[in-house]
């Protein structure tokens, strides 16, 4: 995996901010694209910008033609069954509310049970918050041990026959902790359960296969995966979303539209109401091929050495205080993590001075914070045009930091 060559596809990483070379150590946030992703959805504004499925002329045509064929790469990307599984959307948010909205409330009511974790995104805590209010469902979360991760003991305690969705992120945005999902989905089922996994930090770095896993939805968006964004994906079996209400009504979902009585389309589509996100879509398919081009064991296997490499060095750094899994094995690309009395947006603020982008505040996980017994954290993420370069450039602007406010304090 050359990085050098990967990043000069990459434009947006050419520049200087604030007088330094650009060292951008936000991807878990959202990714930068390609070249050829941008181009993609330049060539569809400029060259085929049509409607979907409905025009019979050219430029409709090749619209839809583009439109389905990432839907197909999508299918292939997570080696779902069949394109009828595979449902286009704004993102992992809009992709979690819609089986929270469809299936959640069919399916659920007084007595039963949801079951969460700590360390969820709060766009995988606030739909179950909501549908357990409208149905008189139990929100219960599995503990978490010390280092940020899941004991498959106490997924075992918590889920029970009463428990009808569980719901836990692939990977945690904040601690980088890589969940056991294929052992969570089985106890799922075996409590007759469904399972639904937040994939948003997983499967822009690492290889997703859905029927390995046999999870019942799996949400992810294209913006974290070097996509545009504006669009995302939900994934769910067909004998689960064949059974589904669609939750937005209107054109391209419908069959047929009486006075009083309305039919949907087959699926997918009965849950894509609305002009969709075609150029999205477009982009979304050339992420796709752009990251399996690279590869995706490349990615990971390139994210884990950066990982490593930057606990090692962030580690040598006095006063530091590091969040999650301390084995590089068990964690993702990113590294959360705060310096004694000193603000993480403090942090952020002279980091970039020096041209490094990291995130400060509460990463969407107020709840988790929480449980940390912080207000806010630092986030430093890596993807595949990131360097142990920057990783050194991260660990002389925290040095820097540490001394700027011994100064000032």
């Amino acid at each position: 995996m050359d990085v050098k060559e990967i990043r000069k596809q990459f434009p947006i990483l050419d520049q200087e901010v604030n007088g330094h070379p650009l060292v951008y150590l936000d991807s878990a946030a959202t990714s930068q694209k390609p070249v050829s992703v941008i181009e993609a959805v330049n060539d569809y504004y400029r060259g085929y910008n049509s409607n979907v499925h409905r025009g019979v002329h050219t430029l409709g045509t090749r619209a839809t033609d583009g439109y389905e064929g990432a839907r197909e790469k999508v299918r292939n990307f997570i080696n779902a069954s069949s394109t009828q599984e595979v449902i286009f959307t704004r993102g992992t948010t809009t992709a979690i509310n819609t089986v929270a909205a469809s299936y959640g409330r069919a399916n659920l009511g007084e007595g039963d049970e949801i079951v969460i974790t700590h360390m969820e995104h709060h766009s995988n805590i606030i739909p179950w918050q909501q549908l357990a209010k409208e149905t008189g469902a139990t929100l219960k979360y599995v503990p978490l041990q010390e280092n940020g991760t899941i004991a498959i003991e106490d997924v075992r305690e918590t889920v029970t026959s009463q428990t009808k969705i569980v719901s836990i992120m692939m990977v945690s945005n904040v601690l980088g902790t890589m969940n056991p999902i294929k052992e969570i989905t089985k106890i799922a089922h075996e409590n007759g359960a469904v399972m639904v996994v937040d994939g948003a930090q997983a499967a822009p770095h690492m290889k997703i296969d859905v029927q390995d896993l046999d999870c019942d939805f799996f949400a992810f968006s294209g913006h974290k995966m070097v996509g545009p964004t504006g669009i995302g994906v939900l994934y769910g079996k067909k004998k689960h979303l064949n059974n589904m209400e669609p939750v937005e009504f209107g054109g391209e979902m419908i069959d047929f539209v009486g006075l009083q009585e309305s039919t949907w389309k087959e699926l997918p589509w009965k849950f894509e109401g609305g002009t969709p996100i075609i150029a999205g879509a477009i982009g979304l398919g050339a992420a796709i091929d752009f990251l399996e081009q690279v590869g995706l064991h490349n990615i990971e296997e390139h994210e884990h050495k950066l990982a490593a490499y930057a606990l090692d060095k962030m580690n040598e750094v006095e006063g530091m205080t590091i969040f999650g899994p301390s084995d590089p094995g068990q964690r993702a690309g990113l590294v959360t993590f705060n310096i004694d009395d000193v603000h993480p947006h403090d942090v952020a603020t002279v980091l970039d001075a020096e041209g490094i982008a990291v995130r400060a505040g509460h990463h969407c996980a107020q709840p988790l914070m929480k449980w940390l017994n912080v207000s806010a954290t630092a986030r430093a993420s890596f993807y595949l045009y990131n360097t142990e370069e920057d990783i050194d450039k991260l660990v002389a602007g925290l040095v820097k930091t540490k001394e700027f406010f011994s100064d000032v304090f």
